[in-house]
């Protein structure tokens, strides 16, 4: 069968709380957070797209919006999406099983993290997973870090996984990012209650213990965790930086977003219907739509969240600023209606 007429199905995971994040998530879900125009699970869904991928969302907190959201893009681009709510919060393989009907009946799955921040190099990666004749493709970071959780071989096969290894050479750590490639038999093989909900555990460990075939792909292309305010902030900078294209700028101002007359916004994102007032600096910041930076303010590597107005005249610095009905996060202090979490 050529390449070309294989089926591809993906599934984009999308059901998390994103506890590391609150207060901002629990009013904002995370596959929802904007990144330069763009909520961060679309610019994943339509790279999927463009891939000729067809396309699954997994639902569950704040589930309903989530949906809205995103298919509200979806039918502005002629994109048909299929949603799934799960009753409970079901895990990475829970969701894989949840939606085998749809996914089993592709040549090739992948499942994305849709609070992943990366120009995926999908065609790459299941290029690379045919090429390879692997049951499993994890896409993993190009450069050694410390701690990653995934370890290959210089064959480049999966030798290790978090406290599992196989054979009798350590591999080099890799972090995996949060792309995975399945073959068809692999998951028509998943039980339908495997022993754990979370992938790793309840479907690569045991594939490893019986000799299957894991392989990673290590990707040269920036990647952003999105896991808490510094990780989005930093992502959204760098992303801000380039906005899809090779050029480099030193802002990023979306269409609908205003700044007054002496206003300075050097290495920052300002979202739609956002505003800087008179006189005001900006930098290394993140302004979510409709927030407001006052007149003469200084804002500085902080992230505004929707509905905020920074005071005029005040001075903010590696903040998460939310509306105080939005609830505290971890060491969060409330202060005129906001409340004040450190990056």
């Amino acid at each position: 069968m050529r390449d070309a007429v294989r089926r591809v199905r993906a599934l984009v995971l999308c059901a998390g709380r994103g506890e590391r994040l609150r207060p901002l998530t629990a009013a904002l879900a995370k596959p929802l957070l904007p990144v330069a125009g763009r909520a961060v699970a679309w610019r994943t869904i339509d790279l999927l797209h463009r891939a000729g991928c067809e396309t699954a969302v997994n639902l569950f907190h704040l589930g309903d919006t989530v949906r809205r959201g995103l298919e509200s893009e979806a039918g502005a681009r002629g994109i048909e999406l299929r949603f799934e709510v799960e009753p409970e919060l079901l895990g990475t393989l829970g969701a894989v099983v949840n939606l085998q009907d749809f996914l089993a009946d592709a040549d090739d799955i992948v499942v994305v993290n849709g609070d992943s921040l990366c120009r995926w190099p999908i065609r790459e990666a299941l290029d690379h997973h045919r090429r390879s004749g692997a049951d499993v493709t994890l896409q993993v970071g190009w450069n050694e870090r410390v701690g990653g959780g995934v370890e290959v071989d210089p064959r480049g096969l999966v030798v290790g996984l978090r406290d599992l290894r196989t054979g009798p050479d350590r591999g080099r750590k890799r972090t995996f990012q949060g792309l995975h490639v399945l073959s068809r038999r692999v998951v028509e093989q998943i039980p339908p209650h495997p022993s754990s909900n979370d992938i790793v555990e309840g479907l690569y460990q045991p594939l490893l213990r019986s000799g299957g075939r894991i392989v990673g792909f290590r990707c040269r292309r920036p990647w952003h965790d999105l896991g808490t305010p510094r990780r989005y902030l930093e992502g959204v900078l760098d992303w801000g930086r380039t906005a899809g294209s090779r050029k480099r700028r030193r802002r990023f101002i979306a269409p609908g977003a205003s700044v007054a007359p002496g206003a300075t916004v050097e290495q920052s994102v300002l979202e739609p219907g956002s505003h800087v007032g008179e006189d005001a600096v900006v930098e290394r910041s993140l302004v979510l739509p409709g927030a407001q930076v006052g007149s003469g303010a200084r804002i500085r590597e902080t992230i505004l969240a929707p509905g905020v107005r920074a005071p005029d005249n005040v001075c903010i610095a590696r903040q998460l600023v939310t509306p105080v009905d939005w609830g505290l996060g971890a060491g969060g202090r409330e202060r005129d209606w906001l409340v004040f979490t450190p990056l």
